[in-house]
């Protein structure tokens, strides 16, 4: 009898080690499944997106500033709405982000700059009547320093200097704020040399916009 009830528990024990076997086996299968499902999905999306850039590539246009794809305009054709180019477009830019974990790649708030001048010019404005003031406060300060001051804090020279340079000469003002300055640590010394300083950006915020310059705030 008792060899009996020790066989029973053993073919108990043995059936139910299989089913746990049984679901483990299954559930790393579909784990399998689940995983070649994502890659496959993350393996559509990467072809899409460089499908997209080449398609950009192909057709963007730089009517000013070249500084990358994301820099340059879209031709479109049957435009129904235009800019009066007779107008002063007075344009502020308020920087604020900086990339600090890719230092060696052109800052994306200055590339959104000249795609936006860009963008005026292709819609017929003159580049005359373009009135560009940079306001640069918080983490984006450290796109507009000086070599020196790039190489102590990331290792490597300015890449913006190009880009920066060429808006200076389209007439841009650069204003920075000496509130952020002195929290992010960047002094007179370390600014390019063509930068005003201001107290604070808001001041800057306030009185140009009732001067009447038209704000963009660039998050990137």
């Amino acid at each position: 009898m008792k060899k009996t009830i020790f066989s029973l528990v053993a073919g108990l024990f043995m059936l139910t080690c299989f089913s746990q076997n049984k679901d483990q086996i299954a559930e790393n299968d579909s784990i399998s499944m689940t995983t070649a499902a994502m890659d496959s999905i993350m393996a559509e999306k990467a072809k899409k997106r460089q499908e997209m850039m080449a398609k950009i590539e192909a057709a963007v246009t730089y009517p000013v500033l070249e500084a990358g794809t994301f820099s340059g305009v879209i031709p479109v054709e049957d435009i129904t709405e235009t800019p009066d180019p007779n107008l002063e477009y007075k344009l502020m830019f308020e920087l604020v982000n900086f990339d600090s974990d890719s230092p060696s790649k052109l800052d994306a708030s200055i590339v959104e700059v000249a795609r936006i001048i860009n963008l005026h010019v292709a819609s017929g404005i003159p580049l005359e009547n373009i009135f560009p003031v940079i306001v640069v406060h918080a983490g984006s300060l450290n796109a507009f320093t000086t070599n020196e001051f790039y190489n102590g804090k990331f290792g490597m020279d300015n890449p913006n200097m190009k880009l920066i340079g060429e808006l200076e000469g389209l007439g841009a003002k650069f204003i920075s704020c000496g509130q952020a300055m002195f929290f992010f640590e960047v002094d007179k010394e370390a600014l390019l040399p063509m930068f005003k300083v201001s107290l604070t950006a808001q001041t800057v915020l306030s009185s140009y916009q009732m001067k009447g310059y038209v704000k963009y705030r660039i998050d990137r």
